[in-house]
């Protein structure tokens, strides 16, 4: 198992576009792809409350590579993810990382 974390920054004020956009958008996106999410967690304390922190689950790199260029090449996901952001951008900056679990870890 592979844990991808992203974390997406917003552009000031523009977290509940994203929460809005997850939620009716790109959450269905992902049931089409089978694309696996652990969570979404926003920040309490810390740099930034303008982030969106979410984990999601691969079997493999190539499993990751298939689902999410399927997706993100998506005609209709691009239109609508464009349409969210027509009047102002919402991520201004992307961070991801690739974890994989430990022989320790609860979650493998």
């Amino acid at each position: 198992m592979i844990v991808e974390m992203r974390v997406y920054h917003c552009a000031p004020g523009r977290l509940p576009a994203l929460h809005e956009r997850f939620t009716t958008i790109t959450l269905g996106f992902f049931e089409k792809y089978g694309i696996e999410q652990i969570g979404f967690w926003t920040t309490l304390a810390g740099p930034s409350n303008q982030a969106l922190t979410y984990l999601l689950k691969w079997e493999s790199l190539a499993e990751r590579e298939q689902k999410w260029n399927a997706f993100q090449s998506d005609p209709e996901w691009i239109r609508q993810r464009n349409a969210t952001e027509a009047e102002k951008i919402i991520v201004e900056r992307v961070e991801n990382q690739f974890l994989a679990p430990t022989a320790y870890s609860a979650l493998r």
